[in-house]
């Protein structure tokens, strides 16, 4: 579900081609990111394939590589022009040779690489996310159509070596708990609830919009906790992945929550002038 198509069109769809990134950390010993808006410049995506005929993975994947005495982890990484956040799945098609290789690697060990945004300018997030390989799919040309979860966030520390492909040492990244106790209306359940309820209303006015019968908005928390409800929230906000990446590397509940909480309440007053004007002149060509 995208919440903001009507105003950010993404080139990238949900089911997404991965794009041969080979110009991303060309010679680059070390990640690069750009600054963006309030936070850093990054993005999403995630799946994997087969290394040997087709089918789900297995279910119970070897653990992460062990750590190092800093306390790192090696992880193989994936420059994409997506987003993934914990507990999202998309899926890749994987045609590069580097990445061929990679998920014969990936496909034969724990089922789990790393996904970083890698825009147009060919530099990299340091901040991304684990895929682990959930369903894939070996063409006979060696090719995989790959399906991916998102699990745990990362920072990358340092790049490891970048042949055959991208490997980094990287560190677990997780929300930390506020420093001092929020006001009642600001800590993190009372967020959720607020951009829950905008979620219902940007819904709404964009079904109308685009002359879809209005129903009711069901459960779209579906009993999440604040913190994965956040990220769910981030996923749906497909056309923005510079706005997602800066949602994923928040190491706040209530930071990403208030983040989101804004750009809803932003896309709601345009969807909200966009349908007084529909209404106005309902016979304007522009009205659809």
């Amino acid at each position: 579900m995208a919440l903001l198509p009507q105003i950010l069109h993404s080139p990238h769809p949900r089911l997404a081609a991965a794009a041969s990134p080979s110009r991303a950390f060309p010679r680059a010993p070390r990640l690069h990111a750009s600054a963006s808006r309030r936070g850093s410049d990054r993005g999403r995506l995630a799946t994997a394939a087969g290394a040997s005929g087709s089918g789900p993975g297995p279910s119970s994947p070897e653990p992460y590589p062990p750590e190092s005495d800093d306390g790192l982890v090696e992880l193989p990484l994936f420059p994409l022009p997506l987003v993934l956040f914990p507990d999202a799945t998309h899926a890749l098609h994987i045609f590069e040779l580097r990445y061929r290789i990679m998920m014969h690697t990936v496909l034969q060990t724990d089922l789990r690489f790393g996904v970083v945004f890698a825009g147009s300018g060919g530099s990299a997030a340091e901040v991304g996310c684990v895929g682990e390989v959930v369903k894939h799919e070996r063409l006979a040309d060696d090719r995989f159509f790959l399906i991916c979860k998102g699990q745990q966030r990362f920072r990358v520390a340092r790049v490891v070596r970048t042949k055959p492909y991208l490997v980094a040492a990287v560190q677990w990244l997780e929300d930390r708990p506020p420093a001092e106790a929020p006001a009642p209306a600001e800590d993190a359940e009372a967020l959720a609830a607020d951009v829950e309820a905008l979620m219902r209303d940007v819904i709404r006015i964009a079904n109308r919009l685009n002359g879809k019968p209005e129903k009711e908005v069901g459960d779209l928390r579906r009993g999440l906790f604040p913190t994965p409800f956040s990220f769910y929230v981030g996923n749906t906000f497909e056309g923005a992945p510079r706005e997602q990446q800066a949602l994923l590397e928040l190491e706040d509940t209530a930071a990403r929550l208030r983040r989101e909480r804004d750009t809803l309440r932003n896309t709601l007053n345009y969807l909200t002038a966009a349908s007084a004007v529909k209404d106005a002149f309902p016979s304007s060509p522009s009205s659809g």
